[in-house]
C-alpha cells in the first residue's frame, strides 16, 4: 500500500529532526468513548411503531388460486 500525504509529511518533519505530532497526541485518542447499552424493551416497541407492519400478525402477501373443472 502507498502512504498518505500525512504520514509522509510527519516522516519528513522527523528526518529534519522536528518534534513528531503524533507525540503530542493525547492518551485517549486510542480509547472509544462511546456508552453502549442494549436496548431496552421500549426501544424495541418503538423500532416497530413506525413501519406498520408485524410479520406475526400478517402473511406475505400471496395467495393460491385453483380451478377445478371437468373437460366432457
Amino acid at each position: 500500500m502507498s502512504k498518505s500525504k500525512a504520514l509522509k509529511k510527519r516522516e519528513k518533519l522527523m528526518r529534519e529532526g522536528r518534534l513528531n505530532p503524533e507525540v503530542n497526541r493525547s492518551p485517549y485518542v486510542e480509547l472509544d468513548l462511546r456508552t453502549r447499552r442494549t436496548k431496552t424493551k421500549k426501544d424495541h416497541l418503538y423500532r416497530e411503531k413506525y413501519k406498520n407492519r408485524q410479520p406475526k400478525q400478517w402473511d406475505n402477501g400471496s395467495f393460491y388460486f385453483a380451478l377445478n373443472y371437468k373437460i366432457i
